[in-house]
């Protein structure tokens, strides 16, 4: 079965645009690899957390700001896809 990515985030700190964008990424580059992509506002102010499943994949708070959308590609691909190329926003 293929995951659905879940990112979690703060409505009240505008942020819906962010993961909006984020997920948009998500989808092109892992239209395979994924169930989908779920968009939650967060009851918890200044949360922004993505999730692959139910485990958390990357936290704002815990990773120090948000993920760069190349980072946040090959966190996921490690995840959901590890032979998976991502051509320029593959590691070197």
């Amino acid at each position: 079965m293929k995951p659905i990515i879940t990112i979690e985030y703060c409505p009240k700190c505008g942020w819906l645009l962010r993961a909006a964008y984020m997920a948009q990424e998500i989808l092109t580059r892992f239209t395979d690899e994924v169930e989908g992509v779920l968009l939650k506002p967060s009851a918890v102010s200044g949360r922004y957390t993505i999730f692959v499943a139910d485990r958390a994949l990357y936290d704002r708070k815990k990773n120090g700001g948000f993920p760069e959308i190349k980072q946040l590609k090959q966190l996921i691909r490690d995840e959901v896809s590890p032979t998976k190329h991502l051509g320029h926003s593959d590691k070197s």
